[in-house]
């Protein structure tokens, strides 16, 4: 996901996490394009989110979360974020840039996002 996020700049990089909801636990990161074009925002490109959740459901998965990167800011939901969010079963996988050096133990963060209302859960990277 850094890799994907890295090369994506100056612009945010987005992407989709699949594997088990129910267990919380994500086995494969599907890159996407950013159809926003942004370093600000993010939007997964319609093709690429059409493409990618046929792939899930073709390998048996479950779309676990949503991926994109702050490029300037923490790895927080941003007000714009939290309005965006309309898959309220997932959960919300934010990378910072902001620190190039920093370890994806530092750098990534897992949100769950209902109501307009961000709430962190525990992010292991493995």
């Amino acid at each position: 996901m850094l890799t994907h996020a890295h090369a994506e700049l100056p612009n945010e990089a987005c992407g989709i996490l699949s594997g088990s909801l129910a267990d919380g636990i994500a086995s494969s990161f599907h890159p996407a394009r950013n159809a926003e074009a942004s370093p600000l925002r993010y939007s997964v490109h319609p093709e690429d989110l059409v493409r990618i959740v046929f792939e899930i459901e073709d390998a048996g998965r479950d779309l676990v979360a949503i991926f994109h990167s702050h490029t300037r800011s923490a790895a927080v939901p941003s007000a714009t974020d939290r309005r965006a969010a309309m898959y309220p079963d997932a959960f919300y996988v934010l990378a910072s840039l902001a620190h190039p050096e920093a370890s994806p133990e530092s750098a990534l963060r897992s949100w769950r996002i209902h109501g307009g209302q961000a709430f962190e859960v525990p992010l292991s990277v493995g």
